[in-house]
């Protein structure tokens, strides 16, 4: 049951929507996004420094994090799978995220990349209000990108991105409403400083503009639909290299503003 329950929590939260908390003098409107999916972090690297990748060394996943790192990469092309369990400490083991990145230079100040993002809500039983099972439903979601970056001088370098967006949480009737798989375009706008020297050393600086698209919707009535999470990053990283073996890192972001945008 304790389960079954976060589960339904958490679809909750996937569904978005508009919540107005009315007290006696006014009323609040609290908007909330939909596929938050979009703003887990896929790869371990960057997990694992608190998302904290907007200037780091360039890689095969710099998709997810700044496009513009693309063409700084030494090799001609390159290829990230990755996969994350999620809420395993919680005993949920039908849950996670799965990702598939890559790029190919076309010269070496140009490059191009596409990415996929799946992720899954694992079993989900639906009950109607009295408790009784109406049905069971596996959730999920996925966006595939594609992207093109170029460097605009030997230090900076801009990226663009398109995104498509499938969001499908439940199906048929429930509880007297009528569900569909939602589905949205955006787009990512990137620009990187590479101020590192040849050895490695030096400082980096990025900023990015994600998700900027149409609201998502998961009924056929016009009037329900849903913001997806707009995002602005910024964040710096610091190199000092101390011998051919040994290198330090200081980073610091991605100084983060969420938001809602539609077209």
């Amino acid at each position: 049951m304790k389960r079954v329950t976060l589960k339904l929590t958490t679809l909750v939260v996937l569904l978005g929507g508009t919540i107005t908390v009315t007290n006696a003098q006014k009323k609040i409107n609290v908007v909330t996004s939909a596929v938050p999916f979009l703003r887990i972090t896929p790869d371990a690297r960057s997990g694992g420094m608190g998302d904290a990748a907007i200037a780091t060394a360039p890689d095969a996943n710099s998709s997810f994090s700044n496009l513009a790192k693309t063409p700084y990469i030494s090799s001609k092309y390159g290829l990230a799978i990755n996969y994350v369990p999620w809420l395993r400490d919680l005993s949920v083991n039908d849950v996670y995220l799965a990702s598939l990145a890559g790029f190919y230079k076309l010269s070496d100040n140009e490059a191009i990349t596409a990415s996929l993002r799946y992720f899954s809500l694992g079993s989900i039983q639906f009950t109607d209000g009295a408790g009784n099972d109406l049905q069971t439903y596996r959730p999920r979601e996925f966006a595939f990108d594609a992207g093109y970056s170029r460097k605009l001088s030997a230090k900076n370098s801009l990226g663009i991105a398109l995104r498509y967006i499938n969001s499908n949480l439940a199906s048929g009737t429930v509880n007297g409403s009528s569900y569909k798989a939602g589905s949205s375009v955006a787009g990512d706008l990137h620009f990187f400083h590479h101020g590192a020297k040849e050895n490695g050393e030096g400082f980096n600086w990025g900023a990015t503009l994600s998700n900027l698209g149409a609201k998502i919707s998961y009924t056929s009535d016009a009037t329900q639909k849903d913001y997806i999470p707009a995002n602005l990053g910024i964040g710096g990283a610091y190199t000092k290299v101390f011998d051919e073996d040994n290198k330090n890192h200081f980073c610091f972001g991605p100084a983060q503003i969420t938001g809602s945008n539609s077209w």
